[in-house]
C-alpha cells in the first residue's frame, strides 16, 4: 500500500499526507501551473523556417538560400529537473488507477485505452531516462507485461 504526500515547494513547503484524490488534484493544478510558467516552458522557443527569401524549398534546394533561424527564449537550466518531477508524479496517477480502479476500468471496457496510454508514457520516460527505476516499482510487473525494456 502506498501513501500520498504532497509538497509543491511554494504553497505547501513541508510534505502533507493526503488522500489519492487530493494528491491528484494538487498535482494537476501544480502541473498546469508549471506548463503555464513561461520561464519554465517558454512558448517562443525560436527555430528555423524551411522557407527562405527565395520562397519554399524546391527541387533545386542546393541553390536555395539556407532557412532563416529565429531567436527564441531558451529553456531554463532546471528544465530537465522540472520535467522529470512532473513525469514522476504523473506516473503515480497511473499507479493509483491500476492499483485502485482497474476493476472499474475493466467494467467500462476501457483497459485497452489505459494500457496504450500507459505504454506510450512508460516507453517515453524509459527511452529518455526520465524516471528512476525505483520510482517505477509500483507497476514493475505491468511494465514487464507491456513489453517495456528493463533499463
Amino acid at each position: 500500500r502506498y501513501e500520498y504526500h504532497w509538497a509543491d515547494g511554494t504553497n505547501i513547503k513541508k510534505p502533507i499526507k493526503c488522500s489519492a484524490p487530493k494528491y491528484i488534484d494538487y498535482l494537476m493544478t501544480w502541473v498546469q501551473d508549471q506548463l503555464d510558467d513561461e520561464t519554465l516552458f517558454p512558448s517562443k522557443i525560436g527555430g528555423c523556417s524551411p522557407v527562405s527569401q527565395a520562397g519554399p524549398w524546391r527541387l533545386s534546394h542546393a541553390l536555395t538560400p539556407a532557412p532563416r533561424c529565429l531567436p527564441g527564449v531558451p529553456f531554463p537550466k532546471n528544465f530537465m529537473s522540472v520535467a522529470k518531477t512532473i513525469l514522476k508524479r504523473l506516473f503515480r496517477v497511473y499507479a493509483h488507477i491500476y492499483h485502485q480502479h482497474f476493476d472499474s476500468v475493466m467494467r467500462l471496457q476501457e483497459e485497452a485505452h489505459l494500457n496504450t496510454s500507459f505504454k506510450h508514457f512508460i516507453f517515453f520516460v524509459q527511452e529518455f531516462n526520465l524516471i528512476d527505476r525505483r520510482e517505477l516499482a509500483p507497476l514493475h510487473e505491468l511494465i514487464e507485461k507491456l513489453g517495456s525494456k528493463d533499463r
